[in-house]
């Protein structure tokens, strides 16, 4: 039998790795008051890549989520203009559909991920989603609509928990912020590339244009998912020599109800959620409502409406990268400072916006990069990073989709008031709203302000 120290090194999951003491975790061992957060070891080749891949494979979701928003104002068009002649509570229903079943999607595949290959989660998410685009726009009445957009909801909601828990098995705590904030850019490239191929597609051939052009890529993109990504380290084969990456751990996971039950009771999860909820009504308000905004403040067509609101990527991917690497490097870890100071930030630049948007184009656009650092931001430390940092062991996957599902039910609220709020108070009342929503989620994440990753913490 073969003693530990002789056990291969490229198993990542051997005992000298799964047993590691909480004291060489290379996160958790700087002292509490520390600053400045040592450097890890370098990435895995594999590594790299596979967050590469998950920046791609991930990102390809949002061009069947948020490609309503260039849809919207077809949608209230009378029929005899092409249009279905809804509402705007009507239309803030159907976006909050999609919302709540995604969030509730969340709670359940966040469990499911944990214990179901993620390739094969991606592969029903990404094919089942591009499918309920191409049925929506073949739909009409108001709830056939809200039935459909809601089993979007679903199938979207099986690709982030399982990008997760693909992330945590390849990078380690030290890494892990800069890790999902790469694998964030990727969502922050489609955001904006959605806004322009759905402005022009709805420009073209319609509003139906907004969904029937993004279902086509988002099949590309799962097609390319099953060719390139692997679940795991052990999953991709032996490494090369030379080339271990020792800091990577695979636990062995958990039974489902122990799963959620290390989910549920621990509170900075829920404390997590609700900051997101609140983070997320400002954000879908931007994302779900801002074309429009544009357009009816700005009286533009839609296709140049989606072109600024383009700008509001750059700032993203600039905020989903720098923030994870910040608080990686200079807070030892700690997410909650830069989530705070960024969402005080959102909320008086929302105000801003709102004054810009009225009387300066240019104003408007740099305000948008501004505002997109200050949302996707916090969000991808909010959503990703800080679950998995505080997760019980071997539940990050859970972690994420528990504060996901938070963060929808506060998105599909969003939707609701924000549509309720238009149609009744007009624009300016719907700007002071969003920005109170942001004020109040830095308030909530200030509750954690000195939490730390949990490293290699035993499951409570």
């Amino acid at each position: 039998m073969k003693s530990i120290d002789e056990a291969p090194a490229r198993h990542y999951c051997s005992l000298s790795t799964v047993q590691r003491p909480r004291f060489l975790s290379p996160v958790t061992n700087e002292p509490h008051h520390a600053a400045i957060a040592p450097e890890p070891s370098p990435p895995h080749v594999d590594e790299a890549a596979t967050i590469g891949v998950l920046s791609i494979v991930y990102g390809a979701f949002y061009f069947c989520r948020t490609n309503l928003s260039a849809a919207v104002t077809g949608m209230t068009q009378s029929i005899a203009a092409g249009g279905l002649a809804l509402s705007s509570t009507d239309v803030g229903s159907i976006l909050g559909s999609l919302k709540l079943s995604y969030g509730l999607g969340q709670l359940v595949n966040g469990q499911l991920a944990e214990h179901v290959s993620p390739r094969r989660l991606l592969a029903m998410g990404m094919l089942g989603s591009a499918a309920m685009n191409v049925l929506f726009g073949f739909s009409a009445g108001f709830y056939a609509l809200l039935a459909i957009w809601a089993a979007n909801g679903y199938f979207q909601s099986l690709g982030w928990p399982a990008s997760v828990r693909v992330a945590s098995n390849w990078a380690p705590a030290g890494r892990r912020g800069r890790a999902i904030g790469v694998m964030a850019m990727g969502y922050q490239v489609t955001l904006g590339l959605t806004y322009v191929v759905a402005g022009f597609a709805a420009d073209a051939f319609g509003w139906r244009g907004a969904v029937f052009v993004p279902a086509g890529l988002l099949v590309g993109a799962a097609i390319f998912m099953l060719v390139f990504l692997r679940d795991a380290p052990e999953v991709a084969g032996p490494a090369a020599p030379g080339e271990q990456n020792p800091d990577v751990e695979v636990p062995r996971r958990a039974a489902i109800v122990q799963t959620l039950l290390a989910t549920l009771s621990n509170p900075a999860l829920w404390i997590l959620g609700v900051s997101l909820g609140l983070l997320n009504a400002c954000r879908y308000g931007f994302v779900d409502w801002g074309v429009t905004h544009l357009k009816e403040v700005q009286e533009t067509t839609i296709s140049t409406a989606a072109l600024k609101y383009l700008v509001l990527a750059v700032g993203a991917l600039a905020g989903a990268f720098l923030t994870g690497w910040a608080t990686d490097r200079f807070f030892g870890g700690r997410r909650a400072p830069v989530i705070c100071g960024l969402l005080v930030l959102l909320s008086v630049l929302t105000l801003l916006y709102g004054w810009a948007a009225e009387h300066s184009v240019v104003a408007t656009v740099g305000l948008m990069v501004l505002i997109g650092f200050c949302i996707f931001g916090p969000q991808v430390l909010l959503v990703g990073t800080a679950p998995a940092d505080l997760a019980r062991r071997g539940t990050p996957a859970a972690a994420a989709g528990f504060v996901d599902f938070l963060g929808y039910l506060g998105a599909a609220l969003g939707d609701v008031v924000t549509g309720r709020i238009k149609a009744h108070g007009g624009w300016q009342l719907v700007i002071y709203v969003w920005a109170g929503w942001a004020l109040a989620g830095a308030v909530t994440a200030a509750l954690l302000w000195n939490a730390k990753p949990r490293g290699d913490m035993p499951t409570a």
